[in-house]
């Protein structure tokens, strides 16, 4: 019988998640150029998205990135060629990663919230490139 697992409650398990869910993205051989190539401090980048995930899910930290700029400029810089699929295996990803290390409401929460944002992104990078031309 294997024991519950417990729910996203701190930081730190934000934090948890986020990092792994980052080294499953960088080794992936589909994900893992498009983020590789962009970013070039790992761990700036797992304390920004921490905290956007914390902000997100816990509603009490702010986060004053714009997530929607930072992705329609690695989309820019990629040529263009980021898809639905791409999205697809992101949520894929996520959801395994949650999955693997949590389990209860705020763990949900954290799925719904990601398929919503890539929805989102996906939806706006596409409307982004109408503008271009």
């Amino acid at each position: 019988m294997c024991s519950k697992k417990q729910d996203i409650t701190t930081r730190d398990d934000v934090h948890t998640l986020v990092s792994t869910f980052y080294s499953r993205i960088r080794e992936d051989e589909i994900l893992g150029p498009f983020f590789n190539t962009m970013i070039n401090d790992w761990s700036e980048h797992i304390e920004k998205l921490t905290t956007f995930w914390e902000s997100s899910l816990f509603l009490k930290t702010r986060y004053y990135g714009n997530p929607l700029e930072a992705h329609i400029k690695v989309d820019e810089a990629q040529n263009h060629s980021i898809t639905q699929e791409h999205f697809g295996l992101w949520l894929t990803i996520w959801v395994q990663t949650v999955n693997a290390l949590f389990e209860g409401e705020i763990a949900e929460n954290a799925k719904q919230r990601a398929r919503k944002m890539g929805t989102f992104l996906y939806m706006n990078i596409f409307m982004a490139r109408q503008h271009k031309t």
